[in-house]
């Protein structure tokens, strides 16, 4: 078991001890932003959440016979099963920590425990989005492993995205999920959404019809972290977007492969169980009786119910690049 001890949280110079810790640099977390939530009640007897897709009907074009009824149509349902499953950790805080931090340690283990809550759960969907089977791979390659450091992003690039899912008949994404107002949505002007990392950022900002956010005409609704705008996409800039690192061409170079996801309505969707998605517990000094007979130990910690599902691959799209930092 991994105790944090005053090895860890040493002694503080009351004189030049700044009582506020140093603010933690986070990776701005937007993968669960555009997805369908669909909570499953508690006390529901099952984990299992089942999303479920309507395929659309065959067109109509053979005229009507007059007086004669048509034979009709018959909707077509897809079920999409996922099961909800739970993640945690914790910290475990010496009573000598308790009564000698100048600190509020308990506060600020709730805080980092959050943060890791957070990063967590937008990592497990971020994997899954990034499992999708729709796939381009830039300068026209055909795999992963075939992408070479010229292999950058690209106007072409973005354009052949934006058209795939046109022909897929994705639709633009119009509301984001507010987590800070418990999970409802707040609208926004439709677009194909792009999660993309800063070096990927970087090409971007140096292609012709880049429009960065400052440009914008209307700035009412733009998203965290968002950068830009490329085409009919807005691209959002994490430190979390997914990459590979892969070995390839001349001479075996070593390279990372950046995955760009665009995103259109209705691709995916995540689930909780109501009520348990994100929990901070404490266990304070004495709660665990015999086993801890001298109240020595407290503990903070976090557990969460989660499970993320691609629900329409034709709604999304990765594109796969190298990048020029």
């Amino acid at each position: 078991m991994a105790y944090t001890t005053k090895t860890q949280i040493p002694d503080e110079v009351n004189n030049y001890y700044d009582r506020t810790l140093l603010e933690r640099l986070l990776p701005l977390l937007v993968h669960t932003k555009f997805a369908q939530i669909r909570d499953i009640p508690r006390k529901s007897g099952s984990n299992t959440i089942k999303f479920r897709k309507y395929s659309a009907l065959t067109v109509a074009t053979t005229p009507l016979t007059e007086g004669t009824t048509p034979a009709g149509s018959q909707l077509s349902v897809t079920d999409i099963t996922a099961d909800v499953l739970q993640y945690g950790d914790y910290v475990t805080l010496t009573d000598v920590v308790n009564y000698e931090s100048e600190d509020a340690v308990l506060t600020e283990a709730a805080e980092v425990l959050g943060e890791q809550a957070a990063k967590s759960l937008d990592e497990l969907c971020r994997d899954v989005l990034a499992a999708g089977t729709t796939v381009q791979y830039a300068d026209s390659r055909s795999a992963r492993l075939q992408l070479l450091a010229s292999s950058l992003m690209s106007v072409t690039e973005v354009r052949k995205a934006v058209k795939t899912l046109q022909d897929n008949n994705a639709h633009k994404i119009t509301k984001i999920v507010n987590p800070d107002s418990g999970y409802s949505t707040s609208p926004i002007n439709a677009a194909f959404v792009g999660i993309c990392s800063p070096n990927t950022l970087y090409t971007l900002k140096g292609l012709t019809g880049w429009v960065p956010v400052e440009d914008y005409a209307n700035k009412a609704d733009v998203m965290d972290g968002e950068a830009g705008a490329l085409d009919e996409v807005r691209f959002i800039v994490t430190s979390q977007a997914k990459n590979w690192a892969i070995t390839n061409g001349p001479g075996s170079t070593a390279l990372t492969v950046h995955g760009t996801i665009i995103l259109g309505a209705n691709a995916y969707g995540i689930s909780r169980i109501s009520g348990e998605a994100l929990k901070n517990i404490v266990k304070p000094l004495g709660s665990a009786g015999t086993a801890d007979p001298l109240d020595q130990r407290t503990t903070s910690g976090w557990k969460a119910t989660f499970v993320a599902k691609v629900l329409d691959e034709d709604a999304m799209i990765r594109i796969e690049h190298t990048v020029s930092l």
